[in-house]
């Protein structure tokens, strides 16, 4: 089994294929200035309290300095309730426009040789929808690679959102880990190239618990994807008690609240290698879980609470188990995702995520059925006080980056969480579990200027954070396009994110022009 995970690990770290090339150096983005001042916007500042203005933010350098109440809500301002604008610096009038945190995508992988994209469409699609801080979880191009991007993004020399590299447990390894001293010897060596924290799939108790020791006296962080191949050895329950910060996705959570059984209820025919056997079945698992306010839930429920645990559910990675035809035809698609992406995602046996190889009314009845009772769970944890963030893992499943990001906060909507609440996991409480948020996630004096500006209300809608926007209706009769972010600014470093999403849009057609696409095929066309 531990051979079987490791070479697993290095599946999904992609570590027998080539790094994709570094991003290039910036060429967009003006700033940081001296000063700038953010006048007269409604700020939603992402700890949970509700938006008010105006308000005037004045940024120096990469700092928010103050934020400033200059008025009542629709009323004239009165300039001397203004702060002073200092020569050398900038003004924006954002009067009528809102102003939120940067979002935290916890979950971002950068792509790799095997999707066939680039860093910069990658970046540029994360930072086009307001996302300035991505959790690598696993460094699939490599921990230097993806150590060497977070150095440059944090120095402003590529166009990209800040990031913090976890190194997947095992890689850089030619053997796997077989006793307790290699797995700490392998943190320590993981921290000595830069990275951050550690991602796992499970592994044989003795030496992951000796790797999360390790973790905690290094100063370093964990996420964990339980997959089924050791969940029956390692739950959640049993990686929260050695200190893991966030579970990914929900694997290893029901297998924590079974209660007559110890193992999930596999067909004889099962092959985990599989993957419409494993994700077909993976739809059937939160049924086997206990029920809110049975012994064992409420038994589970207070000890990841107890311990500050973080869920970091995905929602949206799974959405086309649901409805596989709304996934695949998105309508960021033809304009957004490029064709190497596509080829990927289209149903094949040797692609990850790409499992649809006879998915039906029953898979997607099942998977109706998970979320309701997945997203039931996740929502009793955040009334309870529990940390729930952000994460994408787009790339995979007919998830292009950054759609991806936005459609997951929709999801945690969907789930019960208010609007506000929404804004709060994708900002301060993906700070909080990188151990970040005495620089990131809210907006307030002594933090990065990490921020979003958009001309409509996020509150009221998310979908005005998508880059294609939302459709509404005009006075003229007629449906337009409103909303998408206008900047993204990052360390005071002021983008203009539709620029950003028209490289994208370039990068796209260009390849499909390339190899002759108009029209992206169907799977059987």
């Amino acid at each position: 089994m531990t051979r079987l995970l490791f070479m697993l690990a290095l599946l999904f770290a992609h570590d027998a294929r080539a790094a994709i090339p570094a991003a290039p150096d910036r060429s967009e983005g003006e700033g940081p200035y001296p000063q700038l001042i953010l006048r007269g916007a409604t700020v939603i500042t992402g700890t949970g309290a509700p938006a008010y203005g105006p308000v005037d933010i004045v940024i120096e350098g990469e700092r928010i300095v103050s934020v400033t109440i200059v008025g009542s809500a629709n009323a004239p301002i009165d300039p001397k309730n203004r702060p002073a604008f200092k020569a050398g610096g900038r003004e924006i009038d954002l009067a009528g426009q809102f102003v939120m945190p940067g979002l935290v995508d916890l979950h971002g992988h950068i792509g790799g040789d095997e999707q066939g994209v680039s860093a910069e469409y990658v970046y540029k699609l994360w930072l086009g929808h307001g996302i300035t801080t991505v959790r690598d979880p696993g460094c699939g191009n490599g921990v230097g690679w993806c150590a060497s991007e977070a150095r440059r993004s944090a120095s402003n020399a590529i166009t990209a959102p800040r990031i913090f590299p976890y190194a997947f447990f095992g890689m850089g390894r030619d053997t796997p880990i077989t006793t307790p001293e290699q797995a700490r010897q392998w943190v320590r060596d993981m921290k000595a190239q830069g990275a951050l924290g550690m991602k796992c799939f499970g592994y044989r108790p003795e030496i992951l618990e000796a790797a999360f020791d390790e973790l905690k006296k290094q100063g370093m962080r964990s996420a964990c994807h339980h997959a089924q191949l050791d969940v029956a050895r390692v739950n959640v329950l049993t990686t929260a008690r050695w200190g893991l910060t966030t579970m990914e996705h929900w694997y290893g959570l029901p297998e924590a609240l079974f209660d007559g059984q110890t193992v999930q209820q596999y067909p004889a025919d099962y092959n985990y290698m599989n993957e419409q056997h494993r994700f077909g079945q993976a739809g059937r698992l939160w049924a086997q879980a206990s029920e809110k306010g049975s012994e064992r839930y409420e038994a589970v429920i207070q000890e990841l609470l107890e311990l500050d645990f973080t869920l970091d559910p995905t929602f949206t990675i799974y959405q086309a188990t649901r409805d596989l035809m709304r996934a695949r035809r998105a309508e960021y698609h033809d304009a957004y995702t490029h064709p190497a992406l596509w080829d990927f995602f289209t149903p094949n046996r040797d692609n990850h995520g790409s499992f649809f190889f006879d998915w039906g009314s029953e898979e997607e009845a099942a998977w109706k059925d998970n979320y309701r009772r997945w997203m039931a769970f996740v929502n009793d944890y955040k009334n309870r006080g529990g940390r729930v963030t952000v994460g994408s893992d787009s790339g995979y499943i007919y998830k292009t980056y950054g759609f991806g990001t936005i459609e997951e906060l929709e999801l945690l909507r969907e789930a019960g969480f208010h609007p506000l609440e929404v804004i709060r996991a994708a900002t301060l409480s993906g700070a909080e579990a990188l151990g970040a948020a005495d620089r990131i996630g809210s907006i307030e004096p002594g933090k990065y200027a990490d921020l979003v500006v958009l001309s409509e209300n996020p509150l009221a809608n998310l979908k005005v954070l998508y880059g294609t926007g939302h459709i509404r209706l005009g006075a003229d009769g007629q449906p337009h396009r409103v909303g998408g972010v206008r900047y993204t600014i990052k360390g005071g470093l002021v983008y203009d994110a539709p620029a950003l999403l028209a490289d994208v849009r370039r990068i796209v057609a260009d390849e499909k022009a390339k190899r002759g696409i108009t029209v992206y095929p169907q799977p059987g066309d």
